[in-house]
């Protein structure tokens, strides 16, 4: 408690130095104060700068050795001699605590600056992903709209389909909160959002959403004309953000691919495939390539525009509308309610019989479950008949091709069944404004969108025709529409479609002519498409790039093993014993340097091709089939070619 008043009165000294801060946290929805966050930043900082200070401090005892002139008559002041080693020890001790001291400062302050930027990043980030997802939620608030809702209405409902729309959803909830728990009026509420949003984007919308309920114009106008201005405005950051990602690219390709190629070469025609020179080899092959991949992918994946992960939950809500029925607990069900869930275990055993690979596409994280142990029996089998007598390079090479093999053995199964199912989903997504618009016209006719399932039955609409009549199956089985609908958005499991499927059954509920509300979603899912099948086109060129790029770093990498060191290394073992830099090369095993640039060869393949899939369809685990040819590319390549 003492800690905290001492943070709080460090504040207070000075509140102007945090206000940013404290406006970032509030932006960033963290749920914690300004105190709370500097005293946990604060004690993290000095723990780990403790830490580190001690490592520091053992390091250079361990590492230290120096030679000390120091005699022994020596005397201080009070003419007491001085033993050599006391004046060592001193001397390393006094070494010793400097250095520590010096990184403790360090880390402190590096901990304490990087948590003062943490929120800052955050913000930025929640603002991209509340600008992406503003023309879904302006659509939902408009169809909500033109049946009649209320404003606050709007907002609760839309706060409560966070788990479809994101971080959008969660400023929203603000104003909710605001005028529920705080009493606040609801143009209050909205102006408190507006000061605390990190979106300028939504700033400017809640902006112009007041001057329109205070002049007592007509929302439902405002919405639609803003839905369209947010639609048009996403192809333009769409174009933006893929003139960026192509200069990302381009920056791999140079200095991730070219730049080591270009390294390997120069050492090995200058003749500094020493010992410094391998460690160097191994020191990029083994931590800058990967280290600098995945920060890379992490880039990338953080300035992507993607849809948010779709969660659909349930909760259950226990009523008490009438609290005075009594309450009676039936006996003698206990056998049917066992015998429904037999059934329901047998049914679910029989379907995976009649189905097996249903189950896999549709989760392709279920392969994993049977090659993972697969994989580690085979690792267990390869280690116990590892030749582990002989030497090292020996015994790397005896095992490193077999284990590639076992990580294939986990990945090709798992990226097969993904690309099934992901080809399967971008059907469907591509036919879904078709199907919109279908419905659109029938409903502007007098029919209600429940009837329209019946009339599109037989509709010839590709893959989403069989989806198509299971919803009208429910619908002739007794289920509502809007529940026939949520059973198809559980099976398919997307952004497009769940936002869809919210807009459309929240359309319906409030009224039955929705035709302008499916005309937008109709719009909203061919952008969401055009965009998709837009990034693909124009990253493709650098995904080939990529594979391109990967050919001839195997082709040079080859050519250096097979022809250039075998000569140097003859030249300096037989003639050049004596001469410089190319006298080391002699004494060091060709085969440590094959084996160096063969990993490198496999690490270039995994994380090229994670980049590639990352790159052009917005998804780590797009890149694991990339990855794996790659792979296979360069076992070939260096077993059979070279």
């Amino acid at each position: 408690m003492n800690n905290y008043h001492l943070i709080h009165r460090w504040i207070n000294r000075d509140p102007y130095r945090f206000h940013s801060l404290r406006m970032n946290l509030m932006a960033t929805r963290m749920g914690i104060t300004l105190e709370r966050y500097l005293t946990i930043l604060v004690f993290s900082s000095v723990a780990l700068g403790f830490i580190f200070a001690i490592i520091g401090f053992l390091i250079v005892g361990i590492g230290v050795r120096t030679e000390f002139t120091i005699q022994s008559d020596i005397v201080n002041i009070f003419n007491l001699k001085v033993p050599v080693f006391v004046s060592a020890f001193f001397t390393t001790f006094l070494f010793q605590l400097i250095v520590s001291i010096l990184i403790f400062l360090f880390v402190t302050y590096l901990v304490f600056s990087l948590g003062k930027m943490y929120p800052s990043l955050e913000k930025k980030n929640r603002e991209l992903k509340i600008n992406i997802g503003l023309h879904n939620a302006v659509a939902y608030m408009y169809a909500m709209r033109r049946g009649g809702a209320e404003i606050l209405v709007i907002f609760r409902s839309l706060s409560e389909s966070s788990a479809i729309y994101g971080q959008t959803a969660y400023e929203f909830r603000q104003v909710v909160r605001d005028c529920d728990i705080f009493g606040k009026d609801q143009v209050t509420a909205i102006k408190s959002l507006i000061e605390t949003t990190p979106s300028q984007k939504l700033r400017e919308f809640l902006q112009d959403m007041i001057s329109i309920v205070e002049s007592g114009g007509i929302l439902a106008d405002f919405l639609s004309e803003r839905v369209k201005l947010y639609q048009d405005e996403a192809k333009f950051e769409q174009k933006q953000f893929l003139s960026f990602l192509a200069l990302i690219a381009e920056v791999y390709v140079t200095v991730f691919i070219a730049g080591p190629l270009f390294l390997i070469v120069i050492m090995v025609v200058m003749g500094m495939l020493g010992a410094s020179a391998v460690l160097e080899l191994t020191l990029m092959g083994y931590a800058v390539l990967p280290i600098g991949s995945v920060i890379f992918i992490i880039l990338i994946d953080t300035i992507s525009i993607k849809d948010e992960d779709i969660i659909r939950y349930t909760k259950a809500i226990w009523l008490h509308q009438f609290p005075d029925v009594r309450i009676v607990s039936g006996k003698g069900e206990e056998s049917l309610f066992d015998a429904l869930l037999k059934y329901d275990r047998v049914r679910g055993l029989k379907d995976w019989f009649r189905h097996p690979m249903k189950g896999f596409i549709e989760k392709p994280i279920r392969s994993v479950y049977i090659t993972l142990p697969i994989a580690i029996i085979l690792v267990i089998f390869i280690l116990y008949h590892a030749p582990w007598g002989a030497e090292t390079e020996d015994l790397i090479n005896s095992v490193d091709d077999y284990l590639m093999i076992v990580l294939l053995v986990v990945i090709i199964p798992y990226a097969a069944f993904f690309e099934t199912w992901n080809r399967r989903i971008r059907g469907m997504e591509r036919i879904i404004p078709d199907f919109l618009d279908r419905m659109a016209g029938i409903n502007e006719v007098g029919i209600t969108v429940a009837q329209s399932i019946g009339i599109l039955v037989s509709a010839n609409l590709g893959l989403l025709s069989y989806e198509i009549k299971r919803i009208h199956r429910d619908l002739s089985w007794g289920a509502n529409f809007s529940d026939a609908l949520i059973r198809f958005e559980e099976r398919v499991r997307t952004g497009l479609i769940a936002r869809s499927v919210t807009l459309i059954t929240k359309a319906s509920t409030m009224n039955s002519s929705i035709a302008d509300v499916l005309h937008i979603a109709a719009t909203d899912a061919r952008i969401s498409e055009y965009l998709k099948r837009e990034r693909f086109s124009e990253m493709f060129i650098y995904t080939a790039i990529v594979y391109m790029s990967f050919f001839v770093f195997i082709f040079v990498i080859g050519i250096i093993s097979t022809q250039f060191l075998a000569v140097l290394a003859e030249v300096s073992t037989e003639g050049l014993s004596m001469a410089g830099p190319l006298a080391n090369l002699g004494n060091l095993s060709l085969k440590t340097i094959d084996r160096i640039l063969y990993h490198t060869c496999l690490v270039q393949a995994i994380f090229s091709g994670l980049i590639a899939g990352l790159m052009g369809e917005s998804a780590v685990k797009a890149g694991i089939k990339h990855a794996a040819i790659l792979i296979i590319i360069a076992m070939i390549a260096f077993n059979f070619a070279f």
